[in-house]
């Protein structure tokens, strides 16, 4: 694709926070790699999506780099979040690790980079002191956690000197974060959505698809519109079939009534977490 290359308009919106212009819909890349994720990619990207997530511990930050530079759409345009895995907080590998991120990335600055979970053998303070560094050496532009509970993200916002934009958590309809929510807007910050789809269990779901169909809209639109549709929320979206990619960008054209919003709302039930690795998550809220 040419540089100059015309492409639909970006129907997306973003979400002023810390200093940052966080894409409130994002692409999550986990379990993918290689020439197929470098085709979706740039799929994603024609069709609205300016926002990548990726992460060390994923391995496909070279094909996420290959997908912004075949797209013909400039870096500057493009929102790309990535996470240092813990066997890379100890300081000596911290750095290190960015500089190889960034390498793969083919870029000289990551928007956003965020530590990939709270038990990783330093402490929070080490954490939160090595993505003060990477922003110090002007490689990294802003900072946040993934897998944080409340009390540790008030620890990490207490430790850092500059703003903790995000905490990138599990969210769906059938999970309550309700407190994760109340901490990022009491502190300015976000909640980054993953899992949304809690792994296919939403399209199965009687009530999400009754609102899908009044409202002529897929379960997946329905699923990530509850979730942009809340304050402080960023959804990511996931998909391995490239002929879904164009209808998840759709999310920014409609909203949904605040009844569907909190029938929504009231689908959590006990039990539906699905990422919980006990040697790396926190006591949950």
């Amino acid at each position: 694709m040419s540089a100059n290359a015309i492409y639909p308009p970006v129907l997306s919106e973003t979400l002023a926070v810390g200093g940052a212009q966080i894409p409130r819909l994002g692409f999550g890349t986990y379990g993918m790699s290689g020439s197929r994720l470098q085709e979706i990619l740039v799929s994603a990207l024609h069709h609205g999506f300016r926002h990548i997530d990726t992460a060390q511990m994923y391995q496909n930050e070279a094909d996420v780099g290959a997908a912004i530079r075949a797209s013909g759409i400039s870096r500057r345009d493009v929102f790309v979040t990535t996470k240092v895995w813990v066997g890379n907080y100890p300081a000596e590998r911290f750095a290190a690790s960015v500089d190889l991120s960034l390498q793969n990335l083919g870029t000289d600055y990551i928007d956003l980079l965020l530590v990939h979970w709270p038990r990783g053998g330093v402490s929070i303070a080490e954490q939160i002191d090595g993505l003060n560094r990477a922003v110090d050496a002007g490689k990294v532009r802003h900072i946040g956690v993934s897998n944080y509970n409340a009390e540790m993200m008030r620890s990490a916002i207490e430790f850092s000197k500059y703003p903790i934009v995000t905490n990138q958590v599990e969210y769906h309809p059938f999970l309550d974060q309700s407190v994760l929510i109340e901490t990022a807007q009491a502190n300015e910050a976000s909640l980054m959505a993953y899992c949304g789809m809690a792994l296919g269990r939403v399209f199965k779901d009687p009530v999400l698809k009754e609102i899908a169909m009044r409202n002529k809209r897929t379960i997946a639109q329905v699923v990530l519109r509850w979730l942009i549709q809340q304050p402080q929320v960023v959804a990511l979206s996931r998909s391995e079939k490239i002929e879904r990619v164009a209808g998840n960008a759709r999310v920014f054209d409609f909203e949904l009534a605040d009844e569907d919003m909190q029938t929504i709302t009231k689908l959590h039930t006990s039990g539906s977490r699905i990422v919980n690795p006990p040697h790396l998550a926190p006591d949950w809220d």
